[in-house]
């Protein structure tokens, strides 16, 4: 067993374990939560543990088990990470001792740390950082990475003879819990005045459905992990958003998109569940032309339910329908403007950040483009992107979108095949570093 510990330590999930390993050991959120049947605040359930793949689909099977044994309806939740940067570094250091101790079982003063940062983290979030690796831990050694650049060392070793290995060049496009970032990367190094980024992430998508069908349905502000679970489960990206919502507008078993997801009831189950699931995504199987004439004018679209069908819909039923929130919460990320944003959408960052970059670099960046990050997960995310970012790009430069085979574990994938270089351990800061020079000398190292 290395003696490097991985942490990829994002404001959603925690992705720890030992360098040199394919998968992390375990998968947990970075959260503490206080289910109603409690009176303090408890450590959630691994969504991977040590005897289980560790694989998304692997992981969304075990956190249903988990959320099965503990009813987390309306549970109060306590983040250390908001924003994507370290506000409460007490909170954090709680959680990771129960990581440690609890999970990985090792030794953290005979261990080094390599631990992922996003990018213009503030230097009292820096200072902060140090002083948990080194003072309340006693890692011997820290190094600091960025997500992107793991991402990039990932894809280049998976593909030996591919553009991103031969280049060493591409643009890590990772839409993560608290944000979303366009960062090209050459030669393992982030660009850093190419970075770019959009503030929205899992957590504002999950934020609007909530909003949306507390508006429209039944209240559920408070329910934070029902409501990922629903995201999860039913959002898809709309390829043609004008014509999905007027198909929506259809009443009945005629909408294509219209599916129910069952709440809890705390007797029976303790996990909401969506009631068919092959009714809710059997608009994959239904060709666009039969609802579309030659000329790509929706016809045969029946008036939307009329008030007196709204009044009649029994709110006292432990479930809620989506139609059109199906799509339009991941639709946030390529028109943030739609909701009042201030900010470009995904295709338009991506260029920006491209243009950034030197000329030279402008064709291998577009025939590179890398998804990673949880909210890379919606069905059709990477053709709508390829779609609305093929008008913006010059004729003459090739298009090409990869999704990682597993975009919430690719960071923590990439983390681990560095920690197992033999370079590794002179690349560190180590705590005889940090104690003679401090935490800002100590940080230039990691400069890129």
């Amino acid at each position: 067993m290395t003696g490097v510990v991985v942490l990829d330590n994002g404001g959603g999930l925690i992705k720890a374990g030992h360098g040199g390993d394919l998968d992390p050991t375990t998968v947990l959120p970075n959260c503490l939560l206080r289910p109603l049947s409690s009176k303090k605040f408890l450590h959630p359930d691994p969504l991977v543990s040590p005897s289980a793949p560790s694989s998304a689909a692997a992981a969304a099977a075990a956190a249903a088990a988990a959320a099965a044994a503990l009813d987390l309806t309306s549970a109060a939740v306590r983040r250390p990470i908001d924003r994507g940067y370290l506000i409460n570094a007490d909170l954090q250091r709680d959680i990771w001792a129960h990581l440690f101790a609890n999970h990985l079982r090792v030794s953290t003063p005979s261990c080094s740390l390599l631990l992922t940062e996003p990018p213009f983290a503030l230097p009292s979030v820096q200072r902060a950082t140090d002083e948990l690796v080194f003072e309340d831990f006693g890692f011997k050694s820290l190094y600091v990475a960025d997500s992107a650049s793991l991402v990039h060392l990932y894809e280049a070793s998976t593909s030996p003879q591919g553009l991103v290995s031969k280049a060493q060049c591409s643009l890590v496009v990772d839409c993560g819990f608290s944000f979303t970032h366009t960062v090209p990367v050459f030669q393992n190094f982030t660009l850093n005045y190419g970075v770019k980024r959009i503030d929205l992430g899992g957590k504002a998508l999950t934020n609007y459905l909530k909003e949306l069908v507390s508006y429209r349905s039944i209240n559920v502000m408070d329910e934070s992990f029902l409501m990922d679970d629903v995201k999860e489960k039913l959002c898809f990206v709309s390829l043609d958003v004008d014509r999905d919502l007027q198909l929506a507008r259809k009443p009945g078993q005629d909408n294509v998109f219209r599916c129910t997801y069952v709440l809890p009831d705390g007797i029976t189950h303790t996990k909401g569940f969506v009631k068919d699931p092959e009714a809710a995504w059997r608009y994959l199987n239904s060709t666009d032309e039969s609802h579309l004439t030659s000329g790509g004018t929706i016809i045969d679209v029946e008036k939307p339910e009329s008030a007196e069908d709204r009044k009649r819909i029994d709110l006292t039923k432990n479930e809620f329908d989506l139609t059109n929130e199906r799509f339009l919460v991941p639709e946030m990320i390529f028109r943030p403007a739609d909701l009042g944003m201030n900010q470009a959408g995904l295709a338009e960052c991506i260029v920006r950040a491209i243009n950034s970059c030197h000329p030279h670099l402008h064709p291998v960046l577009y025939e590179s483009i890398i998804l990673t990050g949880g909210s890379t997960l919606f069905p059709r995310f990477a053709e709508r992107l390829e779609r609305e970012l093929r008008p913006l790009v010059p004729d003459y430069y090739q298009v090409k979108i990869t999704t990682q085979q597993d975009p919430i574990l690719g960071v923590w994938r990439g983390g681990s095949l560095l920690a197992s270089s033999p370079d590794f351990e002179a690349m560190c800061v180590t705590k005889a570093d940090y104690e003679e020079l401090g935490s800002a000398r100590c940080r230039r190292r990691f400069l890129r």
